[in-house]
């Protein structure tokens, strides 16, 4: 299976997010520009490919500037600041950094290990939440809704959030998923259903101000999402929408379980309000595949990301374990 994002032939290869689902579209990125270019208009995006893009995007600008450690330096800085909210990024670039005494073959070696390493780490924290949600839930099969993508498309290869339903799914545990449109960008709609579709999981899109009230009409046994930062106290940051489908599960006593490796845990931010959330531009709100449905002008609130608190989270599962 096509790793959603790589290392081919001295240049990182993704999956082009941004074409799916109506075109399977792979990108090949020679410099570190056009990398940054790629992760802020969302081409590869979800917190533990970021992490991915960060060193493979050390080790393009070692190659590059082979003893200019100072060139390497300031293209660490640009890519690690490209998105501000998911640690991952940062993460990855200063892992790789640490190597660059080694040489450019040495970070080079050292991303590539983190490729396979994500790969694993997602397979572990993913299968445990399973486990998890197996005991905690009695109904079978079961009824899961996630929000945004939090699948192979947000990893290297194997997912988090949708790596549960993975597990779930090859053991025969799954009635269905509902994938949340996840507005504005539509990352369920294109890219989860496209997954699970892909996969031969059972599905059903639905949208975001529905899900509050599929949660309520007891239509769902387990909220799963991943995450893109998680504080030391265990609040964390996802997908704008996230803390609403939390408040939902809370009032009507439905598991609010999330997925992530652990290098998505800032365990020096104490809480997540010192989480800085990213905000994009207006005209992902205001337009449709380019097409304006809102007055021209009209401004618009536009945060990437909301923190949910970790009172509302049954239970953060990384690869490490079990977080109640």
């Amino acid at each position: 299976m096509q790793r959603t994002i790589d290392w081919a032939e001295g240049a990182v290869v993704i999956i082009d997010q941004t074409a799916l689902p109506r075109e399977f579209r792979l990108l090949r990125l020679e410099t570190v520009d056009e990398l940054i270019s790629a992760i802020q208009r969302l081409a590869v995006r979800g917190a533990p490919a970021l992490g991915a893009a960060g060193a493979l995007g050390v080790a393009l600008s070692a190659l590059r500037h082979k003893g200019k450690t100072g060139n390497v330096l300031a293209d660490a800085e640009r890519l690690a600041h490209a998105r501000p909210t998911a640690v991952n990024l940062s993460w990855g670039v200063r892992r790789a950094l640490a190597k660059l005494p080694e040489g450019p073959e040495g970070v080079l070696a050292e991303a590539k290990a983190m490729l396979d390493e994500d790969e694993r780490v997602n397979r572990q924290a993913s299968g445990r939440a399973a486990e998890l949600i197996l005991e905690r839930c009695e109904r079978r099969p079961l009824r899961l809704l996630t929000h945004c993508n939090a699948g192979r498309l947000a990893t290297v290869g194997w997912g988090t959030a949708l790596g549960v339903v993975w597990h779930l799914h090859d053991a025969g545990h799954v009635e269905y998923v509902f994938a949340d449109e996840t507005r504005p960008l539509l990352q369920g709609a294109r890219l989860t259903a496209w997954e699970l579709a892909e996969a031969g999981v059972p599905y059903r899109v639905l949208p975001d101000s529905a899900a509050a009230s599929a949660v309520a009409r007891g239509l769902v046994d387990c909220v799963v999402v991943g995450a893109d930062r998680i504080a030391a106290n265990g609040d964390v940051a996802n997908k704008v929408g996230t803390y609403g489908l939390a408040l939902a599960a809370a009032r009507h006593g439905v598991p609010f379980v999330v997925v992530a490796p652990q290098s998505t845990v800032d365990p020096e931010l104490p809480a997540g309000g010192g989480i800085v959330i990213e905000e994009r531009a207006d005209d992902e709100v205001t337009t449709v595949a380019g097409t304006r449905i809102a007055p021209e002008g009209a401004p618009a609130f536009n945060p990437a990301f909301d923190v949910t608190p970790a009172d509302l989270i049954f239970a953060v599962v990384t690869e490490n374990g079990v977080f109640p």
